[in-house]
C-alpha cells in the first residue's frame, strides 16, 4: 500500500499547472485563436485544466471515504465536510462575483441579460448554468466551479452507495472500482441523451457531461490502496500523447461541448485519459521522481496555494487587460494577453487569498489541497 497520507507538494504544483493552462486557453478564445485547424485545436484544448481539476478533487475528496474502509476507521463527518468545502471556495468567490459586477457598473456595462439583479443572484448562488442568460461576460470560467460544487454535494451520496450499499461497509476494492467504472459511464450517456437539444440548450455544461472526470479521481484514490508502482516517464508520455490526440478533428471543434456526440465523448475519454495519468504518478509508488520533483518546486508550490484565487479573478483581469493592450475581441497577441494577465493577476489572487484564507486554514487537509 503506498497511497500518499501526508500533505504532497506535487499535488499543488499540478494544480496551478491546471490554472495557468485555462487562463492560456482564455486568452487564445479572447485574440480569436480558436481557428478549426491545429492551432486552433491546440489553444482550445488547454482547457484540459478543468479536467486536471476535477480529477484531483475526486482524488483528494473521495480518500478520507477510502481511508475509512481500507484502515476501519471511523467515517469523514459529512457536516463537517460540508462545511469545509463552504468556507474554503464560497467566500472567495462571493468577493470576486461582487467585485466583478461593481467593475462592469463602473464601466457602465450593465447591458447584458446575466448583468442584472437576476444575473448576480444566480451567479452568488452558483446556479447561473442551469438555463440560458444568466452567465456574466465577466465571469464566464464560473460554468466550471457550478459542475464541482455539484460533484461537493454529491460525493456523500456516491460514498455511501459506493461504500456502504455495494460493500456493506467492507474494503472491497474491486466492487468499488467496477461501481466507480459504472459512475463514470453517466458522462457519454449525457452526451447522447442531450445531443438533440431537448432537455435545454445547456444541459450539455450540467455535472453529468463531466461526471467521469470526477469520478477518475475517485478512481485513483481507490487504485493507491492497491497498486504498488506507476512508472512517471510512462505514465506522462500517455498523458501527453491522450492530450495530442484530442488537438486533432477526432475531439470535434475548438469548444467545450462539440457539435458531434462522438467528438463529445472521444474529447471527454481523451481528457480523462490525460488528467489520469498526470496525476497518477504523484500518488501511486514512491516520491521523488522527475515529475513530482517538477511540481514540488517551492515557486510552482506557491503559485499552486493561489491557484483557486487565480482561477476566480483571470477572466475579469483578462478583460481589462484587452482593453489596457487596446485589443478588441478575437485580435492581439495571445501570448500577450496571457502573460500580462498572468502577472496582473497573480497578485490579486494572493491579497484575495491572505484575507480568505483564515476562515478555512484552521485545520489542515490531508493529502493535497483542494481548489
Amino acid at each position: 500500500m503506498t497511497a500518499h497520507t501526508g500533505f504532497t507538494p506535487s499535488l499543488t504544483g499540478l494544480r496551478g499547472l491546471a490554472a495557468l493552462l485555462v487562463c492560456a486557453t482564455h486568452a487564445a478564445f479572447w485574440t480569436g485563436k480558436y481557428t478549426d485547424d491545429f492551432e486552433g485545436w491546440f489553444f482550445a484544448r488547454l482547457e484540459i485544466g478543468v479536467s486536471i481539476f476535477f480529477v484531483l478533487s475526486g482524488y483528494l475528496l473521495f480518500m478520507p471515504w477510502v481511508r475509512s474502509l481500507a484502515e476501519g476507521g471511523s467515517k469523514p463527518d459529512v457536516l463537517q465536510y460540508f462545511w469545509r468545502r463552504a468556507v474554503r471556495i464560497l467566500p472567495a468567490y462571493w468577493i470576486t462575483v461582487l467585485g466583478v459586477y461593481l467593475v462592469f457598473v463602473w464601466r457602465d456595462d450593465v447591458s447584458d441579460v446575466g448583468h442584472g439583479p437576476t444575473g448576480l443572484v444566480r451567479n452568488l448562488t452558483l446556479t447561473q448554468t442551469y438555463g440560458f442568460g444568466h452567465l456574466h461576460s465577466g465571469l464566464t470560467q464560473m460554468w466550471s466551479l457550478v459542475v464541482e460544487v455539484a460533484f461537493y454535494l454529491m460525493l456523500p451520496v456516491f460514498a455511501w452507495v459506493i461504500g456502504q450499499l455495494i460493500c456493506g461497509g467492507r474494503w472491497l476494492p474491486g466492487r468499488m472500482i467496477a461501481a466507480i467504472g459504472v459512475l463514470m459511464l453517466v458522462t457519454p450517456a449525457w452526451a447522447i441523451i442531450t445531443a438533440d437539444g431537448a432537455i435545454d440548450v445547456t444541459a450539455r455544461l450540467w455535472p453529468p457531461a463531466f461526471l467521469a472526470w470526477f469520478a477518475g479521481g475517485m478512481l485513483l484514490a481507490v487504485l493507491a490502496r492497491v497498486v504498488s508502482t506507476w512508472p512517471p516517464t510512462l505514465s506522462v508520455l500517455v498523458g501527453l500523447l491522450a492530450f495530442e490526440l484530442a488537438c486533432t478533428s477526432i475531439a470535434g471543434e475548438p469548444t467545450i461541448a462539440p457539435a458531434s456526440t462522438s467528438a463529445t465523448i472521444v474529447k471527454s475519454v481523451l481528457y480523462l485519459i490525460a488528467a489520469v495519468a498526470l496525476l497518477a504518478p504523484l500518488v501511486i509508488g514512491p516520491p521523488g521522481h522527475w515529475w513530482d520533483r517538477t511540481l514540488s518546486r517551492p515557486a510552482v508550490v506557491w503559485f499552486g496555494e493561489i491557484s483557486y484565487e487565480f482561477f476566480l479573478v483571470h477572466v475579469i483581469v483578462m478583460e481589462l487587460v484587452m482593453d489596457l493592450l487596446g485589443y478588441s475581441l478575437f485580435s492581439g497577441s495571445v501570448v500577450g494577453v496571457f502573460i500580462v494577465t498572468a502577472v496582473l493577476s497573480t497578485p490579486v489572487a494572493w491579497a484575495l487569498h491572505r484575507v480568505t484564507a483564515p476562515l478555512w486554514r484552521r485545520k489542515t487537509v490531508l493529502v493535497g489541497s483542494v481548489r
